[in-house]
């Protein structure tokens, strides 16, 4: 289910004061990340992931592949850091605003 622009706006005021708390090194989206991205969203429903890719391409390449592979909303991203969202489906603990 995609989420609205005015659902982005309510989530990134609510991401902005968090820290990232899974990063993603050199070695990319490795199956250990992937298991700590879905153990995370699991656990917040909204996160902040640092990505140190070589360059704003790659950046957006695994950013895609984050979403993708976690079946997760991006809400925004500025330089490295990036702000996923996945509602957790049997007890969401955000409640996004309604057009």
């Amino acid at each position: 289910m995609p989420i609205t622009k005015k659902q982005k706006r309510h989530l990134k005021s609510l991401v902005h004061h968090l820290k990232p708390v899974v990063i993603v090194g050199q070695h990319g989206l490795t199956d250990g990340v992937l298991a700590e991205l879905e153990l995370t969203m699991e656990t917040h429903e909204l996160i902040k992931v640092r990505v140190n890719a070589a360059d704003k391409e790659e950046r957006k390449v695994m950013l895609n592949n984050i979403c993708e592979k976690t079946r997760s909303e991006l809400v925004g991203f500025i330089g490295h850091v990036a702000a996923f969202y996945r509602r957790h489906p049997d007890k969401p603990k955000i409640s996004l605003l309604s057009d």
